[in-house]
């Protein structure tokens, strides 16, 4: 008799990104704040990247916020802009190039099919909207990705709603 339980492969999956992201957080802040230096410019650019890739999923805006009071709005908006903008090139390309069963396995069926149709149906609003609200747009992109949806489309609309968010966020906390 076999009583072993059966773990599921994403569990693995959601260990993996967490362990990543918690030594993103401790290489980063976590040793700024121990060795009682600034916060680096390096090190929001670290994790506002990784945050937007979809396999980490993190609330980077916390992060923005965290920073603001360290450095000119201006300066942390064009950081943000620049390595979510490249984390979701990055993001839309794996859905492009690799193509569904291996994401799907990652990702789960539901939040895929959930996000593809999302697309299918309101196409550019979707992604913008997306891309306003937090912790959302790394998925969208991977499954614009998947879809083939017009890059340039999908490029310009998650800059416009990435810059309305970062705007909000800079109203809300300054």
């Amino acid at each position: 008799m076999n009583d072993k339980i059966a773990i599921p492969k994403k569990f693995y999956f959601i260990l993996f990104a967490s362990v990543i992201a918690i030594c993103l957080f401790s290489f980063t802040i976590g040793r700024e704040l121990y060795a009682d230096k600034t916060e680096s410019l390096f090190s929001f650019g670290l994790i506002h990247f990784s945050g937007y890739l979809f396999f980490l999923l993190m609330p980077v805006e916390l992060a923005f916020i965290y920073y603001l009071p360290h450095y000119p709005a201006e300066i942390l908006i064009g950081m943000a802009l620049a390595t979510a903008v490249v984390a979701q090139f990055i993001d839309y390309w794996i859905g492009r190039l690799i193509r569904p069963p291996k994401i799907v396995e990652i990702m789960g069926r539901e939040r895929i099919e959930k996000a593809e149709r999302k697309i299918k149906q309101y196409g550019m609003l979707t992604i913008f909207l997306f891309n306003l609200f937090p912790l959302s747009s790394p998925v969208i992109a991977l499954a614009a990705g998947m879809l083939r949806y017009n890059f340039r489309r999908f490029f310009v609309v998650s800059i416009l709603g990435l810059l309305i968010k970062y705007l909000v966020i800079l109203w809300c906390f300054s």
